[in-house]
């Protein structure tokens, strides 16, 4: 296009040079227009390349004020580019009414219901997971369980809370269940170790006793204690099941309110907690987590991974189908937007400039030539097709005034 543009200019030159010579000799009168034209037309295409040269660089390398714009004024047009970002896109109202017109929820909606895109979403997720968990280190973790979780259990008192729940639990019955299971147990052992209560009754007689006497008190008693268990498991109300369900319910609001009670409980608490065992188990919980999420985050087909698609899906449907969903998530993202540019709009368009202000001159003003220059050299085409139609008529207005 340079080539173009000066070719116009080398064209206009030739006419002017032609004309005056022709005219020198004795040319007719018409050819003082064509001579006015090319003349107009060099000036014209003169001027304009002055202009367009002068936005890139000093023009036949003459210190030329006010030329090289884009060198010398670069990032001065950086912060100006930032202010106008800063103004014109980032400001809180234009960006909320273009999100409102975008509708984001729908589409996003729209965008998750298919199983194609909500797969590649849980894959993203997996990848996440999978790169947090591998940077985590494993001691730094089990540090901060340690504070956040073990440290919180041992300062809470566990009487009251477990008492509250004990009494709930009491409340309902559904404790009769494991009552009925105790009940079944203590009846099969009677029933299973005849010998051992028969030695434990014959152990206890006088030794002056007569050993078929024992016998009898032994068969006796175990056969007592044989009914009394039997009473116990098929009987509901049976005395001894109710006396357990008071002395449940009163253990239950002793935990509550019997210091006591409630300090024996702490103890326990205590020694539960500094047991080797829970050490061990607290210790492994993070390590035993970690192994499980890697595996589930590796394995396509894992539940995890299943049940986040299903999620993705059923979220992508609800967000279409659901018009208080969908605006309530318009709002979402509206506020975090509009918080971004109201607190970091700064920051935003000081990217912008920055960026600029580490660009080379020279090569930033070459880059802008190339991807703008081509038009601004029809500037220069349309200044000696312009500057030839202007001289051609104010050279035919001096003829027509002289």
């Amino acid at each position: 296009m340079k080539l173009v543009a000066l070719g116009f200019l080398f064209a206009a030159t030739l006419i002017f040079i032609g004309t005056t010579l022709w005219q020198a000799a004795g040319a007719p009168g018409w050819v003082g227009y064509l001579k006015a034209a090319a003349e107009a037309g060099m000036v014209g295409a003169l001027a304009d390349w002055f202009a367009v040269t002068a936005l890139f660089r000093r023009p036949l390398g003459l210190p030329i004020p006010h030329t090289a714009i884009i060198p010398t004024k670069k990032d001065v047009l950086g912060d100006s580019l930032g202010d106008f970002v800063g103004t014109n896109f980032l400001a809180e109202d234009v960006v909320r009414e273009r999100l409102r017109r975008v509708g984001v929820a729908r589409k996003l909606g729209g965008w998750l219901a298919d199983r194609d895109n909500a797969e590649r979403v849980t894959s993203e997720l997996a990848t996440v997971v999978r790169g947090a968990v591998t940077v985590l280190r494993d001691e730094d973790v089990q540090a901060v369980m340690e504070q956040a979780v073990v440290k919180r259990v041992v300062s809470v008192p566990w009487g009251p809370p477990l008492g509250k729940l004990l009494e709930r639990v009491f409340a309902d019955g559904a404790h009769h269940k494991l009552v009925d299971l105790m009940c079944d147990q203590a009846y099969e052992w009677v029933n299973r170790n005849h010998d051992q209560v028969l030695n434990v009754v014959s152990d206890r007689a006088p030794t002056w006793s007569p050993k078929f006497v024992d016998s009898l008190v032994a068969d006796k008693v175990y056969g007592e204690v044989l009914s009394f268990a039997w009473n116990v498991k098929t009987d509901v109300n049976h005395p001894m099941r109710l006396a357990l369900d008071t002395f449940l319910t009163e253990f239950a609001g002793d935990l509550q309110r019997d210091p006591e009670v409630m300090r024996r409980a702490e103890q326990v608490k205590q020694q539960v907690l500094e047991h080797a065992e829970v050490q061990n188990l607290i210790g492994s919980v993070w390590t035993t987590a970690k192994r499980m999420l890697l595996d589930a985050a590796e394995d396509p087909s894992s539940e995890l991974r299943t049940r986040v698609k299903a999620g993705l899906m059923t979220l992508g449907e609800r967000l279409q189908s659901n018009e208080a969903m969908r605006a309530k998530a318009d709002g979402w993202v509206e506020g975090a937007a509009g918080y971004i540019v109201l607190n970091y709009r700064d920051e935003i368009t000081t990217l912008i400039t920055d960026t600029v202000q580490r660009w080379d001159a020279d090569e930033t003003s070459r880059k802008i030539e190339l991807q703008v220059g081509r038009d601004l050299q029809f500037i220069r085409i349309n200044g000696t097709v312009v500057g030839a139609l202007a001289g051609l008529v104010i050279y035919a207005v001096a003829q027509l005034i002289s």
